[in-house]
């Protein structure tokens, strides 16, 4: 009893061994990075491609914003103490060169906006409520123009984010059909469907690579344009209100 058992084992083992040379015939597939772009079919490489200039594309944007929001945000800190006091002590003319100097600068946007409208009649008072009314008008228009400067980029760095992992999932579609089509041609093997699991792999890896910093970088841009917003409206809140009692105090 314990001969046929043994002699069953030596069967199995046998046959596993014949699997083995038989899966691995030829040669051992390759899975680096190069062998995997060699194995790749055209349409595969195209969607890499494709990939790689979405790559491109949104760290360029990231660079742009992040450059952008610095530089906005470290004038922003210089102007606001400076024109504060210019204003405070009527001097509109300082106050405007000043915004003129911090062209960057989100809050000097608005500020040059407003108070160049409230200053296009020279110091006529003759109607203060329609003058304070224009100026109000201007400040939201600035305010919606600089937002819409500050969004630039963000909806295309959105739509990376959302599409480049669909981008790989094709390529890992396209990998897998060109695996079973190798199949069917040669037979099985690891070394006949390794171009196909290479396109897969690096498709779908590379669509992630792509998609998971654009999405990262698309939500912190976006809290940090609300962090503007918020001061933005701060700004021109406090516009309104020196208009007003600048021109209740030229009434007197």
């Amino acid at each position: 009893m314990a001969i046929a058992n043994l002699a069953n084992l030596n069967l199995i083992l046998m046959k596993a061994q014949v699997a083995a040379v038989w899966l691995f015939q030829e040669e051992v597939a390759r899975f680096d990075l190069k062998s995997m772009l060699v194995h790749m079919g055209w349409l595969a490489r195209i969607i890499v491609i494709i990939l790689m200039a979405m790559s491109a594309w949104s760290i360029g944007v990231m660079i742009d914003r992040w450059m952008t929001f610095r530089a906005a945000r470290k004038q922003s800190r210089e102007f606001a103490p400076v024109v504060a006091g210019a204003l405070r002590q009527g001097r509109l003319q300082e106050a405007i060169r000043l915004a003129e100097r911090s062209k960057k600068s989100h809050l000097a946007k608005l500020v040059i906006s407003g108070l160049q409208e409230f200053q296009a009649d020279g110091e006529s008072m003759e109607f203060p409520g329609d003058k304070v009314e224009a100026s109000k008008r201007a400040l939201e228009r600035a305010e919606a123009i600089v937002h819409a400067e500050l969004e630039r980029g963000l909806s295309g760095l959105a739509t990376v984010g959302s599409t480049a992992p669909f981008v790989g999932l094709l390529g890992t579609v396209v990998g897998i059909i060109d695996a079973f089509q190798t199949i069917q041609e040669r037979g099985t093997g690891l070394k006949a469907v390794s171009g196909g699991i290479s396109e897969a792999l690096i498709t779908t890896a590379l669509g992630l690579f792509v998609a998971i910093p654009a999405v990262m970088m698309f939500n912190y841009f976006t809290t940090k344009i609300k962090a503007f917003d918020v001061e933005m409206d701060n700004s021109s809140s406090e516009m309104v209100d020196y208009f007003l009692k600048r021109t209740a105090v030229a009434r007197r």
